[in-house]
């Protein structure tokens, strides 16, 4: 099995809603994103994926959250944009682009800051 992984950020305010605690006000972070993809095989170049590619994939998902306040971008409408929750939405999103690159996405980790991070995986 090959791992490919690439990063990725984004800039982006939030808030929890019924959290007690200072992360209930709104603030914001400069989040980073892990992506790592799997393939059994590589194609013909010797390649899971080209990294360009991946990144440009990446960037598509990442653009919606961009400078943005979270909680008005769906699904963080209905569910609290945590790190948890954004990064499940990073894998599923991604996932549909990269399974038409005959590769599986492995896990994605959502970094808030330089040390605490969520990561999903299935």
């Amino acid at each position: 099995m090959f791992d490919l992984t690439i990063e990725s950020q984004f800039a982006a305010a939030h808030q929890l809603r019924g959290y007690k605690g200072k992360c209930e006000a709104l603030h914001g972070h400069n989040w980073r994103v892990q992506v790592t993809v799997s393939s059994e095989k590589l194609d013909d170049l010797g390649m899971v994926l080209d990294f360009h590619e991946l990144k440009a994939i990446t960037g598509e998902v990442l653009a919606s959250l961009d400078h943005s306040f979270l909680n008005d971008v769906f699904p963080f409408t209905e569910i609290n944009p945590s790190s948890e929750n954004m990064a499940k939405w990073i894998y599923e999103s991604i996932r549909k682009k990269v399974l038409k690159k005959n590769c599986t996405i492995s896990s994605i980790t959502v970094w808030e800051n330089e040390t605490s991070s969520a990561t999903y995986y299935e």
